[in-house]
């Protein structure tokens, strides 16, 4: 599994012109699902996530997790991530997973953010999402369990 994690003041998910999904303050997660990822690879970045320390303290020092400081998480399914794009020009999807094992994977991502106390929202699987992002930082972050 592969997540591009951005640290957000606010950030929400339309499909057809109309909001699924928003948060304040928080992590946005784009998440990505490979080919023989399952419930471990899910579990590990959920929890790191949900621990990643990356909001600043009263120091100005990034000290403080999701957790910590009561953020909420957009998590939004992106084959994309999996993107090769060696030869040619046209990238190549072949490393993604199939719908089929992907779609339970991310709701199981995002129930195990929930089980932490992390209010999360989801984008719709499969669908042409316009996200909205306030990066605040900008803090981006690329996550990988193999």
């Amino acid at each position: 599994m592969r997540a591009l994690v951005q640290r957000v003041s606010s950030g929400k998910v339309s499909v057809d012109g109309k909001v699924v999904s928003a948060i304040s303050r928080g992590l946005v997660i784009f998440l990505g699902v490979g080919h023989g990822d399952g419930e471990a690879q899910a579990a590990w970045l959920a929890e790191k996530i949900a621990h990643l320390r990356v909001f600043e303290d009263s120091g100005g020092k990034m000290n403080l997790s999701l957790v910590d400081v009561g953020g909420e998480a957009l998590v939004i399914s992106q084959f994309t991530l999996y993107a090769d794009v060696q030869k040619g020009r046209r990238p190549s999807f072949v490393e993604a997973a199939l719908p089929a094992l992907a779609a339970p994977l991310v709701e199981k991502f995002t129930e195990m953010l929930r089980q932490q106390g992390i209010p999360a929202g989801v984008g719709v699987f499969g669908a042409h999402m316009l996200v909205e992002i306030y990066n605040d930082g900008p803090v981006t972050l690329w996550l990988e369990r193999v």
